[in-house]
C-alpha cells in the first residue's frame, strides 16, 4: 500500500448487499479450532475490527460471552444486525479502528480478518494491545473467501474484465493502490509490544456457486464495488454474467478453497 493512499467512506460503498451471498462462509472448523487454541468456554469478550457483516463475529460468538463488532461502514453493520437475528450476545459499532480504544473495554481476543492492511496498522496495533485481558490474544486472519485457487470460475478473465472498465490500476475508494495492499505486518505487531505468532490453520475446502453468487463476489470487493462502475454499471454486470455463461452454461463452478491461517499474537510480558 502506498503513502499516498487514504482511507474514505466509499471504499466498500455498495458492497455489503453482496457480501455475505458473494464471499465463502467461513467454516465451523475454524470456531473450533478457536476454541481448542485458546481454551474458550463462553466466558470473555471478543472484539472483531473490520468486521464487515459479522462473518468472523457471528461465527465466535457463540464462544463468549459478548462478541463485539466494530466497522466504519454503516451498510455493513445493518447486514451485519440482519444476519444476527437471534443471536443475543452481539453488538456492532460504527467506528473507524483508528478510532480505538473508543471505550470498548478489554477483550480475550481481538481479531482481525481480512481488515488490517486497510488501518492505520501501527496505531491500532498498538491501541489493541492495551485493549487485552491480562490473557488476551490478537488474531490475524489470513483468508481467500472471494475465490478459490483453480480457474472453475474465470478469475483471470474476470479481473481483466473488470480492468477494461475500470483501468489497469487496482481502485480503492476515491483512490488507487498501484502497488496492492501492504505486507510486513509481524514487525508492525512486534513493533507494538507482541509476540509470535504461533499459527494454526483449518484445510481448504471445496465449494460449487452459482452464477449469481460468483457476480455477488465481484461487487463484494474493494476493487470493484458498484459505485466505481458509475452509469456502466448494468454493462458490466451484463459484461460479466455473458462471460460467466460461456464458462459454464448451467451457470454453477466449483472451486477449492485454499487454507485459513491464523497468526496468534500475545503481549509481551517482562521476562519475554
Amino acid at each position: 500500500m502506498t503513502d499516498a493512499w487514504e482511507w474514505d467512506p466509499s471504499l466498500y460503498s455498495g458492497s455489503a448487499a453482496y457480501y455475505a451471498r458473494g464471499r465463502a462462509a467461513y467454516p465451523p472448523e475454524l470456531a473450533a479450532a478457536f476454541a481448542t487454541e485458546l481454551g474458550l468456554d463462553g466466558s470473555g469478550r471478543l472484539l472483531d475490527v473490520g468486521c464487515g457483516p459479522g462473518s468472523l463475529t457471528l461465527l465466535l460468538a457463540g464462544s463468549f460471552e459478548e462478541a463485539v463488532g466494530l466497522d466504519a461502514d454503516a451498510d455493513m453493520l445493518a447486514e451485519a444486525s440482519r444476519l444476527a437475528s437471534g443471536v443475543r450476545n452481539c453488538r456492532w459499532v460504527q467506528r473507524r479502528a483508528e478510532e480505538l480504544p473508543a471505550g470498548l473495554g478489554r477483550f480475550r481476543l481481538v481479531t482481525f480478518a481480512q481488515s488490517f492492511h486497510w488501518f492505520d496498522r501501527p496505531r491500532v496495533a498498538a491501541a489493541v494491545r492495551g485493549m487485552l485481558t491480562e490473557d488476551g490474544v490478537c488474531a490475524h486472519v489470513h483468508a481467500t473467501t472471494h475465490q478459490g485457487v483453480d480457474e472453475s470460475a474465470p478469475h483471470t478473465a474476470i479481473t481483466e474484465l473488470v480492468r477494461s472498465y475500470l483501468g489497469p490500476v487496482r481502485r480503492a475508494g476515491r483512490g488507487a493502490l498501484p502497488g496492492g495492499t501492504a505486507g510486513g505486518e509481524a514487525e508492525i505487531y512486534r513493533a507494538a509490544g507482541f509476540r509470535g505468532p504461533h499459527r494454526f490453520e483449518v484445510g481448504g475446502r471445496v465449494i460449487t456457486r452459482t452464477a449469481d453468487e460468483v457476480v455477488a463476489s465481484v461487487f463484494s470487493l474493494s476493487s470493484a464495488t458498484p459505485h466505481l462502475f458509475g452509469d456502466r454499471r448494468a454493462a458490466f454486470e451484463a459484461d460479466l454474467r455473458a462471460l460467466l455463461r460461456r464458462v459454464s452454461p448451467e451457470g454453477t463452478f466449483t472451486e477449492r478453497l485454499r487454507e485459513i491461517a491464523v497468526d496468534l499474537w500475545r503481549p509481551l510480558t517482562k521476562g519475554c
